[in-house]
C-alpha cells in the first residue's frame, strides 16, 4: 500500500505532522496505517547520528521496515529525517517495485525555529549534531520523480489532507522498470558482470572529467545511453553510488546481464543532479 516519506530538519515537526496524518487516515478514511520511525526501531537520536556507520545502519533498518510493511494492506508513514536525496530515491524504488504510490511531506521549518524547539525537548539533539544535520540536508525538489508528489508544509499550515489522500489512493502508481522490477537470478555470471560493468562505467566517467563541461553527455561502455554530467563527481561519490546500485541489484537481479549498463546509467542520471 502507499508510502508517505516525511522529510525535514531535525525538530521541524515531522512527528506531529505524521501523527496528524495517521489520525486523519484512520478516523476520516477508515484506513489502516503503519508508522515507522527512528524511535520505533529503538535508536537513540544522538547515538544514531553521531557517526556515519551508525547512521547508515539506521537507514538500512528504516528501509527494511518499509519493505516489510509496504506489502500489507496498510498505508506506511516513514517518520525520519530522510534528508539524503539518494535515500529518498531508494524509498521511491521500493514503492515502485511494489507497484504502489508514494508522496513526500517536507516540513519546511526555519532553522532557528528547529533550534528553539530542540532546546525544550526532553530527548533533544546535541547542538553540534543538530547543526551538522541541518547543514547536510538535501531539500526535496518536485522536479525529481522520487520527490513527487511533494507537499511542502510551513509551520502555520494545516495539512492538505484531501490532496495527500488523493495522491496516495487515487493516483495510478508508476510501473516497475528495469531497475526496480525483481527478476529471478538465472545468469550464472551475473555477479561478475555486475561488478565489471559498473566498474568500467565508473572508470570511464572518472577519465572523462578532466575535459568535460557541465551538461556534457558522456559515452560509457556497454550501452548507447549516456551519463549526463551537470557537475563534477569525484571518485568517492561514484564509488558510493556504485556500491548502492550493486547492493540493490543483487536483491533485484535481472536475467539479461546486457541490461546492467543501461540500468546503472539510469541510476547515475537520477543521482548525479
Amino acid at each position: 500500500m502507499p508510502l508517505v516519506v516525511m522529510c525535514g530538519f531535525p525538530c521541524s515537526g515531522k512527528t506531529k505532522r505524521a501523527n496528524e496524518l495517521k489520525s486523519y487516515l484512520q478516523n476520516s478514511r477508515g484506513r489502516s496505517v503503519q508508522l515507522s520511525s527512528d524511535e520505533s526501531l529503538n535508536f537513540e537520536r544522538n547515538t544514531a547520528y553521531a557517526a556515519s556507520s551508525s547512521e547508515k545502519e539506521l537507514r538500512g533498518l528504516l528501509k527494511s521496515s518499509v519493505e516489510r510493511l509496504i506489502s500489507r494492506d496498510d498505508i506506511v508513514i516513514l517518520d525520519s529525517l530522510n534528508y539524503i536525496k539518494g535515500f529518498r530515491y531508494e524509498l521511491y524504488c521500493v514503492a515502485k517495485a511494489h507497484k504502489t504510490t508514494h508522496c513526500v511531506l517536507h516540513c519546511d521549518t526555519p532553522k532557528e525555529t528547529c533550534q528553539q524547539w530542540n532546546m525544550v525537548k526532553e530527548n533533544r539533539y546535541h547542538d553540534e549534531i543538530l547543526d551538522a544535520l541541518i547543514m547536510r540536508f538535501e531539500t526535496p525538489d518536485s522536479r525529481n520523480r522520487w520527490d513527487s508528489p511533494l507537499f511542502v508544509i510551513q509551520v502555520e499550515d494545516v495539512l492538505p489532507f484531501d490532496s495527500i489522500y488523493e495522491a496516495l489512493i487515487n493516483r495510478v502508481p508508476p510501473p516497475p522498470n528495469q531497475a526496480t522490477q525483481a527478476q529471478p537470478l538465472s545468469a550464472t555470471n551475473f555477479l561478475y558482470e555486475l561488478d565489471k560493468t559498473t566498474q568500467d562505467i565508473v572508470t570511464a566517467l572518472l577519465n572523462s572529467q578532466s575535459t568535460f563541461v557541465p551538461g556534457d553527455s558522456v559515452a560509457v561502455p556497454g550501452t548507447q545511453e549516456k551519463v549526463i554530467l551537470m557537475r563534477t563527481a569525484n571518485m568517492s561519490e561514484l564509488r558510493r553510488l556504485r556500491r548502492q546500485f550493486i547492493t540493490y541489484t543483487k536483491m533485484h537481479p535481472v536475467e539479461d546481464t546486457k541490461k546492467i549498463a543501461n540500468m546503472f546509467v539510469q541510476y547515475l542520471n537520477s543521482s548525479l543532479q
